[in-house]
């Protein structure tokens, strides 16, 4: 089918639609969540904690959470653990996290069968040097975000992270591939500045989690290669 990309070895589609494309076909699979599925787990694999993504808020995720031992993090804002970076800074090696998210969480289990990373702007040198290992039939998914009437909205941010992956590897690039490694060329000089401009980043910092804009707008400052095994993502860096 011709959206799969499949005469090329780097792929990037979006959301959920993307993963179903592109999963079967591809020997790696690599979620992008800048703000802020992706950088959470990254900070949290980094210092030794197991991340369980699980795809929304609900009654059953306590349930989930009390069967295989671990903490929920909560929404923003709560003392403890959430879906914000910030939150994570002081996560224990060995935590056991359940981490609640409507994009990345929900495209890291719609992966099935395929090995699947997850990458954001801080890890993005390490991630895709570890997906090369794989093979070289290279899936990128930019998850976006979503309206309020659940279609998807394609973010700056993880159109920008996608590219920041792909200009660290190696193959043939699908049309869609390298106009995201343009569009992250052309702005990484300043790109900070532009998350902080940018509609994601603009809504966030008006919640008051700058912090977490911050956070996630650093380019290749992490190890960590956040893997999926056994549906919880761990640090294969480590």
């Amino acid at each position: 089918m011709s959206f799969e990309q499949s005469e090329f070895e780097v792929r990037c589609e979006w959301g959920e639609k993307g993963v179903l494309h592109l999963a079967p076909i591809s020997d790696v699979i690599i979620i992008i969540d800048v703000l802020s599925f992706s950088t959470c787990v990254d900070i949290a694999n980094s210092r030794g904690a197991i991340v369980f993504p699980y795809q929304w808020q609900d009654e059953a995720v306590k349930a989930f959470a009390q069967s295989i031992n671990a903490e929920i993090a909560e929404k923003r804002g709560s003392v403890r653990y959430s879906l914000s970076p910030t939150s994570l800074l002081s996560v224990g090696e060995g935590t056991r996290l359940v981490l609640p998210s409507p994009n990345g969480s929900s495209l890291s289990l719609a992966t099935a069968v395929t090995p699947t990373l997850t990458a954001c702007l801080r890890n993005c040198r390490a991630v895709a040097l570890a997906a090369l290992n794989y093979g070289r039939r290279i899936a990128i998914i930019p998850a976006g975000e979503k309206w309020s009437d659940g279609s998807l909205r394609p973010s700056f941010e993880d159109f920008i992270g996608a590219g920041a992956v792909i200009s660290h590897l190696k193959g043939n690039l699908s049309p869609e591939a390298r106009s995201a490694v343009a569009a992250y060329l052309d702005v990484h000089q300043s790109l900070e500045h532009l998350i902080e401009q940018c509609g994601s980043g603009q809504e966030l910092i008006e919640r008051g989690f700058e912090q977490d804009v911050d956070l996630a707008s650093k380019i290749d400052v992490s190890d960590c290669v956040p893997t999926l095994v056994d549906r919880a993502y761990v640090n294969h860096a480590r």
